[in-house]
């Protein structure tokens, strides 16, 4: 655990107290972007436990559990639409397919992309957006200073722990204040938030 950014975070009273009332949060990478763009985008708008069904459907269709690109885009859409995926999403999941025919998804290669790079280099893929490259960076790459505020899980804890009554882009702006000062870890300071959910 990096004993320096929780002595950071912890300048925070209230989320001191959330770190002291949590498990303790350690990084998991994850090597396979592919894979897990193919999983946020089934998670778009759906709770945990429909999500993994949905997924866990979709992967039967491939040998060996695993959607090799060329595999999914051979796929009819009424089949993935027989698994619980919108057509909408089924052409997503096509999208990122045929992105990662054309784009080299390697995790060295990604990981010596800065931020910034990454946002432009995904949020090309239709049905990629800001959320989704936000959530790359903060678990399969583990990037230490990134803050999701369009997360509804984020914003609704937040409204909760630091007692805000704003609304939309008063709250957004309300909450990236308060982040500011967990900075350059708003990462862990966003996964302890996230946590606060399950309690």
């Amino acid at each position: 655990m990096n004993k320096k950014a929780i002595q950071h975070l912890k300048k925070d009273p209230i989320l001191k107290k959330v770190i002291e009332n949590s498990p303790v949060i350690k990084p998991s990478l994850e090597l396979d972007i592919y894979h897990f763009l193919l999983d946020s985008v089934v998670s778009q708008q759906l709770s945990i436990k429909v999500a993994d069904v949905i997924f866990n459907r979709f992967l039967d269709l491939f040998p060996e559990r695993y959607p090799h690109p060329k595999l999914l885009l051979n796929i009819d859409d009424d089949t993935l639409r027989a698994k619980g995926l919108s057509y909408r999403k089924a052409s997503y999941l096509k999208n990122i397919a045929q992105f990662s025919l054309e784009n080299n998804l390697d995790f060295e290669y990604i990981q010596q992309k800065s931020d910034a790079e990454l946002l432009k280099h995904f949020t090309q893929i239709k049905g990629i957006g800001n959320w989704t490259v936000q959530m790359l960076l903060m678990f399969p790459l583990n990037r230490p200073d990134v803050f999701p505020v369009d997360d509804l899980g984020i914003q609704t804890n937040m409204k909760k722990l630091y007692n805000l009554s704003s609304e939309k882009k008063e709250l957004k702006k309300e909450i990236t204040q308060i982040a500011e000062n967990w900075q350059p870890y708003r990462t862990l300071a966003s996964k302890y938030i996230w946590n606060y959910t399950k309690k």
